[in-house]
């Protein structure tokens, strides 16, 4: 159970129902993370706004499988299971390769990020995450350098940021409310890309 309440999807009304419908899944199931929100559909609504436009936008050039990886990690530092759970859960639906996203997790896990199957830059855009988590007020403009150099370009690096950015706020939501995946379907995402307005799960 969370620690505030929550109104389930058979009791909202007004704008609260109209988000859940937007939000839901297959019958009806609406991640607990969105219920969070339930008392305060405007926050529900900058939630998804920003989680959809940082992950599952069209504007978006780094693949959505390296974006749910960066996803994974974040949330691993921050010891948030719930997301570890749900986006990994994305992360290997989209990769479509199972020995590499186990392999992945196995070196988030382990905190061995360079034994991961992942490229050198990709490697670089997790040292960027994992500075920007544990340690924000050190970070300097040489990994951004070093990031460029690599071959990022700098919108590149942005969505590197927000990216890490945005679940480090959907980790203190879920972590700072007792939010659970009781319930909840893993592994949904609002795919539609090509309409940033679209935030059913599939």
């Amino acid at each position: 159970m969370p620690w505030i309440e929550t109104v389930p999807y058979e009791a909202a009304d007004g704008k609260l129902k109209k988000l859940y419908d937007r939000v839901k899944g297959p019958n009806n199931n609406v991640d607990n993370i969105m219920m969070m929100h339930s008392l305060r559909p405007h926050s529900m609504e900058g939630h998804m706004a920003i989680y959809k436009y940082v992950l599952h936008h069209t504007g978006n050039t780094i693949p959505k499988w390296f974006l749910e990886t960066l996803g994974v990690w974040v949330s691993s530092l921050n010891e948030c299971n719930y997301c570890v759970e749900h986006h990994f859960s994305g992360l290997r639906r989209l990769l479509k390769d199972d020995a590499k996203s186990d392999a992945i997790r196995a070196a988030i896990e382990g905190r061995v990020i360079d034994q991961a199957p992942l490229d050198d830059r990709q490697k670089l855009a997790m040292e960027y995450a994992r500075q920007l988590t544990r340690d924000a007020a050190g970070m300097s403009e040489d990994i951004v350098i070093r990031l460029r150099a690599a071959g990022y370009s700098d919108g590149e690096i942005l969505e590197i940021n927000q990216v890490s950015a945005y679940f480090g706020y959907a980790n203190r939501t879920v972590l700072g409310l007792g939010c659970s995946t009781d319930g909840d379907i893993l592994g949904l995402s609002p795919n539609k890309s090509d309409d940033p307005d679209d935030w059913n799960h599939s």
